[in-house]
Parts: structure tokens; C-alpha cells; sequence
């Protein structure tokens, strides 16, 4: 069962992959800006140097008639009538190199190569002066130069350095979220494959990792307990069948046998016989049985056809369910038995309906089990009267009707009559509790006592 995760671990884990993304991010927008800053500027002159030649063209063609006053005014152009445009008092390198890469366009593009001369910074732009041919004054055109933008970054850099950190930070999500826990779910799940027992694994990772690794703790549960299981069903076997075995050895070994001495055999073979069936019935539990939906009174009413109507009464009422009719039947007929052979007579058998469950109830007027002993009864090879061996039986009766009822989704419940909820029809009542709802593939729960 997954266990909720507290909400300020959630915030935590949150906030630790945010600012993986957002360092992420900052660092390839700094990669990205040494290793393409400088291309994207000469990008930026080759840009400006085509616009700029065509604008010089223009501006000298027509400073053949008009005044640059006029010309100023039409164009927005920067123009200045000045024999020599002031220059400042620093420069930096990075500007006269652009200076320089602008003036190489402009004279790649224009007959002529003109004079650049740095002008002083406006604002937050490095500017120019080039000097335009005038036929009548001096005349110098300002332009600004391109800069690549340190902070904000080109829209380019901010979107391709986005997608290098979301790529930057799944990778990381996958080795730290998903590959290590899984590696370590691998680590398990080979010396399951060696057949040792592995602690459970601690639930970690991506939620889809998480679900795999509780559905893998409880499948390592449910072998261990199949195997310990295992273990004692081969352990009650030895035991149960040394004792009839051996006595059908010294019998036989006699030279002559008696009517009284074949009565006791015919009664080990019986012993024999019916422990191996509880063997069988609790190995198999319905497993490999289909559900089939069919009206339960009738069906509940030929699984007791057997038992005398003087020893047994029915109180059934009609309902329909998806049930595994063998497997249940076994179930219900093995808590009939041992209603008769540890109750007292008359048993009632009924079938009711309880809200969204059904229950087949098994009445009989014994005093039954104290509520201590519930528990234990319902284990496999647990006899709550040893002297019961001897008997043929091996302590699997409810431990089957147990196992038959968890196939179903269901719960075997025991209850004393105490009289608080009405009239009862006996005194002790072993009890099979089924959801109306429930498929019955794969659903186990622990038994519950009234």
C-alpha cells in the first residue's frame, strides 16, 4: 500500500528540480553566448552594413540638390555639417573592432571606402561617424553600432538555451529518478531470481517507479509466505500420514486379519484419503476456476442436497453473484462439516444480503470457538484439539475456506450470539463475507471478526 507523500516534501523535491532547471538554463545561456556572441555580432554589422550602403548611396545622391538641413528633416537621417566630428575621449576595443568589421562591409559594398570615426556613447548604444562625398560641405552621417545584448539575451539564445536545460534537466531526472531506483529494484529482483528473500525496497523515484517497486515488495511478501506455506504443508504432510501409514504397516505385517483388525484398516485408508483431498483442495483454492454468475439460492441449495433435512435448515434469499461455484461449494461444505463434527445440531445454513456484501452463514448450536482462537484457526496445520489427527483431519479445514473466500475479495468471519442484534438461529456462526462488486481475481485481505 503506497503511502501518501507529505506535502512538504513534495515543495521540496518541487523546488530542487526548478532550480536545477533555472541553473540549467543560466548555464547554457552563458555557453551559448561565448560560443555564438561574436557570430551573431558580425551577423549584426553584415546587417547593418547593407543598410547602411544603401542609405549612404541615397543621402550622397541627393546632397547634390538639397541642403542636409532639408534632407535631416525628410529622412531622419543623423546628418551634421562638420569638417571633423569630435571623437571621445576612451574607446574600447570592442567598439573600434566593430568600427572596423563596419567599415570593411561598407567598403566591400560601396565604390568608395569611407572614414569611420567612433562618436560619443548615446544612451546605453556605441554610435559611429561616416563620412559621406558632398560637392559643396563636409558632410558626416551618424549611425549606431550593433552589440550583442549581455542581459536580456537574444530571443534566439533565450529559446535554444531553454531547450538545452529542459533536455539537461530530464537527463538528470531519469538517472536520479528513475535509473538509480530501478537499478536498485534490479539488485532485488536477482536474489529473488537466487531464491533468497531481498528487504523491501524503499518506495523512491518517479511515481510510475514508486508503484513498481510497492507492487514488487508485496510480490516479494507473497512468495516468502507461500513459501513458509510450502514449507509447513510438506511438514504436516510427513506428520499426518506417518501415523496412519504406520499402522496400516504392522497391521498387514500380521499373519491373520481379523474383522476388527480390517475395520481399522478401512478406517486409516479413509484418514489417508481425506487428508490428501484437504491437501488438494487447499493447494488448488479455485485459482484456475472461472466466475460464474448464477442465482446462489439454488445453487447453495444443491451443494447441501447431501445432508439430512432433519440435521440441516435452509434460509436462503434470492441473489445473484459472480461466483466460482466449485471452489465456494467446497467452502461452504467444509464448514458444514465441521459444524457437525465439533458443533451440535440442527444447522442452519443462510444466505442474506448485506448492504453491498453477501454472507453465507453457517449456524450451528455449539458453543463454537472462543474469540481468542479465531485467529489461529484460520492458519494452515493449526489444530485447536490435537487429538483431532488421529482423525484424519490435518488443520485445514478453515485454512481452505479461508483461502477460497480471499479469491473471492472476500472475508470469513466468525460470530458468538450474544442476542444485541435480534434473534439468532444458533448459538456459533462461521460466516462468508463476498463484496457484490468485486471480480475475485488477485484480491486479498486480512479476515475480519465480528
Amino acid at each position: 500500500m503506497n503511502r501518501a507523500i507529505p506535502w512538504w516534501r513534495l515543495i521540496l523535491r518541487l523546488s530542487l528540480w526548478s532550480g536545477l532547471l533555472l541553473g540549467s538554463w543560466m548555464l547554457c545561456l552563458l555557453l551559448l553566448q561565448a560560443l555564438f556572441g561574436r557570430q551573431l555580432e558580425r551577423l549584426q554589422t553584415v546587417q547593418l552594413g547593407r543598410e547602411l550602403a544603401l542609405s549612404i548611396r541615397l543621402t550622397e545622391l541627393t546632397l547634390e540638390r538639397y541642403p542636409p538641413i532639408l534632407i535631416n528633416e525628410l529622412t531622419g537621417l543623423q546628418l551634421a555639417v562638420i569638417i571633423r566630428p569630435p571623437r571621445p575621449t576612451r574607446t574600447r576595443g570592442e567598439r573600434d573592432s566593430r568600427i572596423t568589421g563596419l567599415q570593411r562591409e561598407l567598403c566591400a559594398r560601396l565604390s568608395h571606402c569611407p572614414l569611420l570615426v567612433p562618436a560619443r556613447r548615446s544612451g546605453t548604444s556605441d554610435q559611429v561617424w561616416i563620412e559621406l562625398i558632398s560637392p559643396l560641405e563636409p558632410v558626416w552621417l551618424r549611425a549606431e553600432l550593433p552589440t550583442v545584448r549581455a542581459w536580456p539575451p537574444e530571443p534566439t539564445l533565450l529559446m535554444v538555451g531553454l531547450a538545452g536545460a529542459v533536455i539537461i534537466t530530464g537527463v538528470v531526472y531519469l538517472l536520479v529518478e528513475v535509473e538509480r531506483p530501478l537499478r536498485g529494484l534490479e539488485r532485488a529482483l536477482s536474489r529473488v531470481g537466487e531464491g533468497s528473500d531481498p528487504p523491501a525496497v524503499p518506495a523512491r523515484g518517479a511515481p510510475e517507479v514508486q508503484r513498481i517497486t510497492s507492487r514488487f515488495n508485496a510480490m516479494v511478501v507473497r512468495l516468502a509466505a507461500n513459501r513458509r506455506e510450502r514449507a509447513t504443508m510438506l511438514a504436516g504432510i510427513a506428520h499426518d500420514l506417518r501415523a496412519p501409514i504406520t499402522r496400516l504397516q504392522f497391521r498387514l505385517s500380521m499373519p491373520s486379519l481379523d474383522a476388527s483388525e480390517k475395520e481399522r484398516c478401512s478406517r486409516d485408508l479413509d484418514a489417508l484419503e481425506r487428508i490428501t483431498d484437504q491437501f488438494l483442495l487447499y493447494a488448488e483454492g479455485g485459482e484456475n476456476e472461472a466466475l460464474v454468475t448464477c442465482p446462489l439460492d439454488q445453487w447453495l441449495a444443491e451443494v447441501v442436497a447431501g445432508y439430512s433435512p432433519d440435521q440441516l435448515e435452509l434460509n436462503l434469499e434470492p441473489v445473484n453473484a459472480p461466483v466460482r461455484p466449485v471452489a465456494l461449494g467446497r467452502a461452504v461444505s467444509n464448514l458444514i462439516n465441521n459444524a457437525f463434527t465439533y458443533g451440535t445440531p440442527p444447522i442452519v445454513v443462510r444466505l442474506r444480503k448485506d448492504g453491498v456484501q453477501l454472507r453465507i452463514e453457517v449456524w450451528d448450536q455449539g458453543k463454537g470457538m472462543s474469540a481468542d482462537q479465531w485467529d489461529r484457526a484460520l492458519q494452515p496445520f493449526q489444530r485447536l484439539d490435537e487429538a483431532r489427527g488421529e482423525q484424519g483431519h490435518c488443520g485445514l479445514g478453515l485454512a481452505i475456506v479461508n483461502h477460497v473466500v480471499e479469491r473471492h475479495g472476500g472475508t470469513l468471519q466468525f460470530q458468538q450470539a450474544d442476542g444485541s442484534v435480534g434473534p439468532s438461529p444458533g448459538r456459533f456462526c462461521a460466516a462468508l463475507c463476498i463484496p457484490l462488486d468485486s471480480s475475485g481475481r488477485g484480491m486479498f485481505k486480512k479476515s475480519k471478526h465480528q
